[in-house]
């Protein structure tokens, strides 16, 4: 055979490397980088773990020094007896299922309320026309005003505790709704439109899977503002409660007991932060941000 009729053999090309690896050593530079990503999410809990109790000593011990009278300041110790007392009687059990009923009931309305109207903000301009002074108006305002209204028109019972959860709760959700709406790539509805897609199947299968992340990020605003705002109307309208209690103890001159509401209301809160973290987790499985552990 000639050298013309000699065929060519195609060029090799190398093989892609992997930051922070050897050539040829793909698995193990990716063995490597999940240790150092566990290692730097243990180092962050480590470090969470430590600030709290370093906070917990540093209580125990100014309470104890003689520094401040156990009146303005009681120790931890005595605090953590008494929510232990609370538990036991039935008393604790009843005040956090209470306080949760009403603070879970709100955030559920106002997060399904106001995910329905931001998806219908962005999608008909007569309702963006309507509401949208509304909301410019009263997401910056305080409304935790309007709690004197709500008790007139309402009365001091759930529905009102429950309504000033919702009035609260419901702008984030809104305003979140909107700019994830909004926020969707415009070639990518345009491409489903010329493929035949319908306004439903746009919204089910495009505007709300890309929505989703900051959709929840507003769910995440939400849910502590709904149990700050619980808390709030029920010191101020009394009935059973995490904040009717500690009000209560208040009345009585019963320190240990206002601060093992404090430790109660401090508890659940986390608790309802670390569940929704959890849930934003389970619905994001598919999301690139699962791969990220700084993300929320």
């Amino acid at each position: 055979m000639s050298e013309i009729d000699t065929p060519l053999s195609a060029p090799t090309l190398p093989s892609p490397v992997i930051p922070g690896s050897s050539p040829g050593r793909g698995g193990l530079g990716r063995g490597r980088l999940r240790l150092e990503l566990a290692a730097a999410r243990l180092a962050r809990r480590a470090g969470a773990i430590a600030s709290l109790l370093v906070l917990l000593v540093a209580w125990e011990a100014a309470a104890r020094s003689g520094i401040v009278t156990p009146f303005l300041l009681p120790p931890l110790s005595a605090v953590l007896a008494r929510v232990g007392e609370d538990a036991l009687s039935g008393q604790l059990a009843i005040n956090l299922g209470m306080t949760l009923y009403r603070a879970l009931t709100g955030f559920a309305i106002a997060g399904a309320a106001g995910i329905v109207l931001g998806i219908l903000m962005t999608r008909r301009p007569w309702v963006r026309w309507f509401f949208d002074p509304i909301i410019s108006v009263g997401f910056p305002m305080p409304k935790i005003a309007f709690l004197p209204i709500f008790m007139l028109w309402l009365g001091l019972y759930d529905v009102s505790k429950i309504s000033m959860a919702v009035f609260n709760a419901i702008f984030p959700v809104i305003t979140a709704t909107m700019a994830a709406a909004e926020g969707v790539d415009r070639p990518l509805l345009w491409s489903a439109r010329s493929l035949g897609a319908s306004e439903r199947q746009l919204l089910r299968e495009i505007i709300l899977p890309a929505a989703l992340p900051q959709i929840l990020t507003g769910l995440q605003v939400a849910l502590p503002i709904s149990m700050i705002v619980m808390i709030v109307t029920e010191m101020l309208m009394g009935g059973e409660g995490l904040g009717g209690a500690m009000i209560a103890a208040s009345r009585f001159a019963d320190s240990p007991g206002v601060f093992a509401g404090i430790v109660e209301i401090a508890l659940a809160g986390l608790c309802l932060v670390k569940g929704m973290t959890m849930l934003r987790r389970h619905l994001l499985v598919w999301h690139q941000e699962a791969e990220d552990p700084t993300t929320v």
